[in-house]
């Protein structure tokens, strides 16, 4: 019996003369928590959407739940539970009423449908709320239905896309323990999209870094992170009496330092190659006449790994969308020293 929920061969999708998914191949293993991370356009929605069955692959193959998505896509479906990124629900129906009504898609009984619903509702919390209409919820409220919508048949697989997008931080932090509960106690394999660096990190057993319709890179966080652990690459963040309006081309064109940004007032974070670029770095900055006051030594995030493989911030990238990227990324501080 295969270990893994779902295997992909060089999956691709083309829309006219846009290849959206170019040529992806990889493997998801049973009860694991599996997360596609990059910015809005990377191909992330249209991969799901073909493992959904929603969309036929141009070429290349992929089997879900063991089920080939078009030979099988009908066995496919019966094993699978999607959010997408719209929510889907009934605002003049209560919540009650709009998981019944799904229910009966799946062909439930009125007994088990009920007993589901009392259980789903159990698990996020909304067994007050049961038997009031949608449009009075908020949207993380709704988004917990939403989400438990998806869990009516059992699905073996559950695919969620964008499950946190315009969302509080509030909701947003019951989403993701709504995940993890899923994941831990009915040992459910999720697949999640994302382009959250602290949501990918905090949530996913694996992912694959996605950009442009191709893979770039798939790993556990750590081990990913772990690549700019190799003495090549050092993140550090220097705060300065104040920030010459020159000082980031002034670096930028050492050829020791390979990016900088602003990180808040008078901090500057700076991409050096090695721990022996400190030195020259504390150099460049003092010959600008900034004043250094800290240096912190930062521990490598999923975005500084993101900007090692493919070049380029992938917060930069879903500016440019439609759909804005929320927050900054959440750093380890891994030690701290005074310059004086």
């Amino acid at each position: 019996m295969s270990h893994n929920a779902i295997v992909t061969n060089n999956l691709t999708k083309r829309y006219s003369e846009i290849t959206a998914v170019d040529n992806v191949s990889f493997k998801v293993k049973k009860g694991e928590i599996f997360g596609f991370l990059g910015p809005n356009g990377a191909g992330k929605t249209t991969t799901i959407r073909m493992l959904c069955t929603l969309s036929r692959p141009t070429s290349g193959t992929a089997t879900v739940a063991g089920y080939d998505i078009v030979k099988n896509d009908h066995r496919v479906r019966e094993h699978i539970g999607l959010v997408a990124e719209k929510l889907i629900m009934y605002d003049e129906l209560t919540a009650r009423e709009n998981l019944k009504l799904f229910g009966k898609l799946y062909n439930l009984s009125s007994g088990e449908l009920s007993e589901r619903t009392d259980e789903l509702l159990d698990l996020v919390r909304m067994e007050k709320w049961a038997n009031q209409q949608i449009g009075k919820f908020s949207t993380g409220m709704k988004q917990r239905i939403n989400v438990i919508r998806a869990l009516l048949n059992k699905p073996e697989i559950l695919f969620l896309d964008e499950p946190t997008l315009g969302l509080d931080p509030q909701s947003t932090s019951e989403i993701r323990n709504i995940i993890r509960r899923i994941n831990k106690e009915n040992g459910t394999t999720i697949i999640l999209t994302t382009h959250m660096m602290v949501e990918a990190d905090m949530l996913c057993h694996r992912l694959g870094i996605i950009d442009n319709g191709k893979i770039a890179a798939l790993d556990t966080p750590g081990n990913l992170k772990s690549i700019l652990l190799d003495g090549k690459s050092t993140v550090m963040e220097f705060q300065v009496d104040f920030i010459k309006p020159y000082l980031k081309k002034h670096l930028l064109d050492k050829g020791f330092i390979d990016r900088v940004s602003l990180t808040g007032e008078n901090r500057i974070k700076i991409h050096g190659r090695g721990e022996e670029s400190l030195t020259s770095i504390i150099d460049e900055i003092r010959s600008a006449g900034c004043r250094i006051r800290n240096i912190n030594n930062l521990e490598p995030t999923l975005e500084d790994v993101f900007l090692h493989i493919t070049g380029k911030n992938v917060r930069d990238d879903a500016s440019n969308s439609k759909n804005k990227m929320k927050g900054p990324s959440r750093h380890r501080w891994k030690k701290t020293s005074r310059v004086r």
